[in-house]
């Protein structure tokens, strides 16, 4: 079985109605009722082509990119904090 490397965006929209339509184009995670914004999965070798779509939708704002890929979750290493 082959795993599809995703991405995550934060979509931000005008209308939360209308936002339920994101589920076409990829899986929605969280919808924030409060801030108005969608956490949508999308696959990752499309990001470019999906993201200039949902930014051309009326209802949205913007489109963030998730930059946890290139985070570095490696907690094992222990740091040492200088003395006062």
């Amino acid at each position: 079985m082959n795993m599809v490397e995703r991405l995550g965006l934060v979509v931000w929209v005008k209308d939360l109605k209308s936002a339920k339509s994101l589920s076409r184009m990829g899986n929605i995670h969280y919808i924030s009722k409060r801030f108005k914004y969608v956490i949508l999965y999308i696959d990752r070798k499309s990001a470019d082509q999906w993201i200039k779509r949902i930014e051309r939708l009326p209802y949205v704002v913007r489109v963030e990119r998730s930059y946890r890929s290139s985070i570095s979750l490696d907690f094992g290493k222990k740091v040492d904090l200088p003395t006062t």
